[in-house]
């Protein structure tokens, strides 16, 4: 039944053929959970580790390489087809496994609790696992319990539930089971039912249970989520685009070269070799392991600093994001109502002091504020658990208990000097609740607290405590109490007004009150949270809060937190009224967004990323789920976030700190940054292997290096240095740089030239090295030998000297602390161990075709290695001077 709120319980108890004195027997249950399945919400389907390891080779870089290693085979030479074919296999299996490992801390973070419920089952109470509650079930809800299915309720004694996780509102909602609403009524406003995913924070109730899993409200928000396709991150595209420039680059060299080797009369296959040896040298085989790495390592850092990634691309996306839309209640707030500001005896007082936590103080405190701190922590029927900051019961009362924790006045010392013998619980007709208590020393023997919405609280008081007296209240008193709850709603404070009488005997009539003053509360910003914001800010990017909060409360936040640059919100209804492009206009200019559904979320994010943004959602509520799956990265909390949430995020903050953001903004900065290195390191490598055989030949000089030398260059010499630089640490004013253009290509301009004036000092180092070795042994045969072996040497120490200058694209190297990279250090060692043993160790001088050098010989090649090095230096001065 969808719209049980719309017919009364009764009609609902018919419907589904139960009672509510019984509840439904055993064999009906097993009809309904073999008819309905059960009570949970329907993942995503996983893909297969073999569809996973499959998805690996859709790049077209990595399609590319078998393409080359295929062709090195079918012309012989086996050693370098199956090197390739082995790297490729190499990187689709780190791939699998690390988004393997994401996705089981993901499934641990799921599991850590398994929610029961109490039902009504043959006329008895039984508790079950949540996952078996079935259509029909009678569903006993008290204080505390999670709401396992949606419901209509069919009794209700001051039943509040917490509806934040769906609607985004943060006050409790107060419910009615005797009701019988409208069909068109929203979800936030059916008070007689409650829905899958909410808390009941106070009072009693039943319902029977209307619609389970995917037809339970939250679940038809989980559905949406399939709805939407995944799209590539900045990161992806970027790598599929310099992927493809590289193919055709590749392709057309090739030609270009077999083409002019035809024609000066060469040898065809010989030709086809040395276009294969080509194909080598302009693809590096390197960059997508190293990327993929990288992305790993930053991943793996990234759990460590209470983030669980989903995706390897997602950890860059952060750092290129120009726009967080984040949800309010949980997120930027505390989710803990707390006691800021109270007004007795015509005197203003303010509590400081965040959250559930007794620390703090009152900055005013006299007797006045004494009666109404006490009154306020008697009439109230939540727990305060002061050892471990927690409440029990309503969010509201409990922040009452917690600021006469602060006064110094604890609930269990307060009830045993005047202990509850009476009460008149809270109803929404009369929004007040009064309890009464025994009292000595005093004329009357009983007094009764009464505390609920300002306006009724005064219209009730005939007298008013005022300079520790209790006098008769004037028009001006009424007045000044009236003035002081407006000027606390318009800092979007919830108000709550305390009066007491005393009495003759415990008949109590909630009329003639004497009236103690005012309480206002909010649920506070994270302390951490305006920090962060500040941060963004410095980086160059913009905080909008979208919230299903009331304007007012969203605005007094905002400006807490620094998010607000001018007085502009919008509202849901508001929302409604714009089309598509004005939405995107006022999105550019407006921060605060409040009382919005889903569906707005979803427009506001697609609103924001129209407008050249890269946005990121955090959320934590069902409602944020399908804005979460729309962003370019959603961010969902992994304590106080739902499962729905955390399915449709990228991104899952362990520690629910929305802190832990700014770090994964700078690690994903410093990835880019780190990918931006290797990309130009091994670019500027590649390049200069296919000048030095194209100059080679252009000059009609015999091609100086191997198939198997560029192979080796590319796979061990260049990708191990390559991984120490995606391993370096922030550079300085990371964090004070604004986000890069989401357009902008990783292979910009400041690059191409860095990587050509690269590119061609390597190629001017290791000819020469080459036509230097060649030229003192005669231009004979085993002088050619030489010669290639000293060009080999060459481009290897050129390689590893120049990974120094390349940590930074900026730094000059007499300005860095040269062997700050330990991992650049070690891989540098390892590369050279290797180059000596492909020199003078037989075996492998063998399969390099290399023979061992002079020790003059050698000190020659690596004094050509110093030319590429002070090429990096002088591309980093050109650079800054030529584009700045």
């Amino acid at each position: 039944m969808d719209e049980g709120y719309a017919v009364s319980a009764e009609d609902v108890l018919r419907f589904h053929e139960v009672t509510s004195a019984a509840g439904l027997d055993a064999r009906v249950v097993e009809e309904r959970l073999g008819k309905y399945g059960e009570n949970k919400l329907e993942g995503k389907k996983e893909d297969s580790l073999f569809m996973k390891f499959l998805y690996q080779f859709k790049d077209f870089l990595v399609i590319i390489l078998i393409i080359a290693a295929v062709i090195s085979i079918a012309v012989g030479e086996y050693f370098d087809g199956c090197a390739i074919i082995a790297i490729v296999i190499f990187n689709a299996v780190l791939g699998v496994f690390q988004e393997n490992k994401a996705g089981n801390a993901l499934k641990s973070l799921r599991n850590m609790s398994s929610p029961q419920s109490k039902v009504l089952r043959g006329g008895r109470i039984e508790k079950i696992s949540s996952n078996f509650v079935v259509p029909g079930d009678v569903v006993i809800l008290e204080a505390g319990d999670y709401i396992p299915a949606d419901l209509r309720l069919i009794e209700s004694v001051n039943l509040k539930v917490d509806e934040s996780a769906l609607t985004g509102e943060s006050i409790a909602s107060e419910k009615d089971a005797s009701l019988v609403l409208n069909k068109d009524t929203g979800l936030g406003d059916r008070r007689n039912s409650a829905y899958m995913g909410s808390v009941v924070t106070y009072g009693r109730g039943r319902g029977a249970v209307t619609a389970t899993g995917m037809n339970t409200e939250m679940g038809k928000i989980a559905a949406m989520l399939t709805e939407d396709r995944e799209e590539p991150t900045p990161l992806q595209v970027s790598l599929n685009s310099l992927g493809k420039t590289l193919g055709i680059v590749c392709i057309v060299v090739c030609a270009v070269i077999f083409g002019l080797g035809l024609l000066r009369g060469q040898d065809m296959l010989e030709m086809f070799m040395t276009a294969v040896s080509l194909a080598v040298a302009a693809i590096p085989e390197g960059l997508t392991m190293v990327v993929t790495v990288i992305l790993a390592l930053g991943m793996q850092r990234m759990v460590r600093s209470h983030a669980i990634i989903k995706r390897l691309s997602a950890v860059e996306t952060l750092g290129s994001t120009t726009v967080i839309c984040s949800d309010k209640t949980g997120t930027l707030t505390q989710n803990k109502m707390t006691v800021v500001k109270l007004y007795a005896d015509e005197l203003f007082s303010e509590v400081s002091g965040t959250g559930y936590e007794a620390v703090g103080g009152i900055s005013e405190m006299n007797e006045a504020f004494r009666v109404l701190i006490e009154g306020a922590a008697l009439c109230n029927d939540a727990v305060y658990q002061k050892e471990n900051s927690a409440i029990i019961g309503d969010p509201t009362e409990g922040a009452l208990l917690v600021l006469g924790e602060k006064a110094g006045f604890t609930k269990d010392k307060l009830n045993e000097e005047k202990p509850r013998i009476g009460e008149i619980p809270f109803d929404s007709d009369r929004r007040l609740m009064s309890t009464i208590h025994p009292v000595k020393n005093v004329p009357m023997p009983y007094i009764m607290y009464t505390k609920g919405a300002p306006d009724e609280i005064l219209r009730r008081c005939a007298y008013i405590y005022k300079n520790g007296q209790i006098l008769p209240i004037t028009e001006g008193d009424c007045g000044d109490a009236t003035a002081a709850n407006a000027k606390f709603a318009e800092n979007a404070l919830r108000v709550l007004g305390v009066a007491f009488k005393y009495m003759p005997s415990e008949e109590a009539e909630e009329a003639d009150l004497v009236f103690t003053g005012l309480i206002g509360m909010i649920d506070p910003p994270r302390e951490e949270a305006k920090a962060a914001i500040d941060v963004c800010r410095k980086a160059g990017i913009t905080v909008k809060m979208i919230t299903g909060d009331h304007k007012a409360t969203a605005m007094a936040i905002a400006r807490q937190l620094g998010i607000m640059k001018n007085d502009k919100a919008i509202s849901g209804r508001e929302i409604d009224t714009l089309d598509d492009g004005k939405l995107r206009e006022e999105s550019e200019n407006t921060h605060v967004f409040a009382r919005v559904s889903p569906e707005h979320k979803v427009r506001l994010v697609n609103a924001i990323r129209a407008n050249g943004n890269i946005a990121a959602m955090t959320g934590d509520g069902v409602n944020d789920a399908p804005s979460l799956k729309k962003a370019d990265i959603g961010v969902a909390m992994g304590i106080t976030g739902t499962d729905v949430a955390k399915e449709a995020a990228d991104m899952i903050l362990t520690d629910d700190n929305f802190a832990s953001i700014v770090l994964a903004v700078e690690e994903g900065r410093i990835i880019y940054n780190n990918i931006r290195k290797v990309v130009g390191y091994l670019l500027s490598c590649n390049i200069g292997e296919i000048l030095v055989i194209f100059a080679a030949m252009l000059f009609g000089w015999p091609i100086p290096l191997l198939p198997i030398h560029l192979l080796a260059i590319n796979l061990i010499t260049d990708a191990f240095p390559a991984f120490a630089l995606g391993m370096e640490e922030k550079e300085q004013g990371l964090m004070d740089a604004p986000p890069r253009d989401p357009e902008k290509p990783i292979i910009d301009k400041k690059m191409t030239v860095s990587v050509l004036i690269q590119s061609i000092s390597l190629t001017i180092g290791v000819l020469g090295s080459f036509m230097f070795a060649y030229s003192a042994n005669g231009f004979s045969e085993s002088g050619l030998k030489v010669g290639g072996t000293a060009c080999f040497v060459t481009i290897v120490l050129g390689e590893l000297f120049r990974a120094y200058t390349a940590r930074s694209e900026k730094t000059p190297i007499f300005k860095m602390r040269w062997f700050s990279n330990k991992y650049l250090n070690q891989c540098v060692i390892v590369s050279i161990v290797f180059l000596l043993c492909s020199v003078f160790f037989p075996g492998f001088r063998m399969i390099f075709g290399n023979v061992p050098l002079t020790g003059l010989e050698l000190l020659y090649a690596a004094a050509f290695a110093l030319i590429p090095l002070a090429g990096g230096e002088v591309s980093k001065l050109v650079v800054r001077i030529s584009i700045g």
